[in-house]
């Protein structure tokens, strides 16, 4: 099947305020866009950039449970970006899921592990936009407009794009 709708990811930065939000349509409804995003299975297949491998050491996808999940390098070595040999663990994350309404919404902590003093609130709504498709909004809340440049300037743009991606090939397999 051929689409013609915008596969763009919007990522934009509030000057005022210390917020990241994410904007991003895909072809398919909210049920199956969520379940992508709270199944371990599904979520390891399209998480993070192309070029890593997410590893999950705690999924508990409910109200009150947690995450913890690894980003580990392909590549066998040495890129340039930080890739060091196959299965070695690049970047840590971790959280906790404050609030989890089936096919509409997901609140949320996220941790880097490096820097474990850099918590974000995260607010992500899956809305239905009509002829099977999903728009999903996220909202992250960090504590300074320096943290927020910070995570924009470390290169999430490229992990979300490529990760937006992977997902729409993972919906449309499924």
């Amino acid at each position: 099947m051929t689409s013609t709708h915008d596969r763009r990811t919007t990522i934009e930065a509030d000057p005022a305020l210390p917020v990241i939000r994410i904007v991003r349509e895909f072809d398919a409804p909210p049920a199956r866009v969520f379940r992508a995003w709270t199944d371990p299975e599904l979520v390891t297949r399209w998480l993070g950039p192309k070029d890593r491998v997410m590893k999950i050491d705690v999924w508990d996808a409910r109200t009150g449970g947690s995450y913890r999940y690894s980003a580990l390098a392909t590549d066998g070595g040495a890129d340039g970006e930080g890739n060091g040999p196959a299965g070695e663990v690049i970047a840590s994350f971790y959280g906790s899921f404050h609030e989890l309404r089936p096919d509409s919404r997901i609140v949320q902590t996220f941790t880097f592990e490096g820097v474990p003093d850099g918590v974000s609130l995260e607010t992500v709504r899956f809305e239905a936009v009509g002829e099977g498709r999903t728009r999903v909004s996220s909202l992250s809340l960090v504590d300074s407009l320096a943290t927020r440049d910070a995570i924009m300037a470390g290169g999430m743009d490229r992990g979300v794009i490529e990760g937006y991606q992977q997902l729409d090939a993972l919906l449309a397999a499924h």
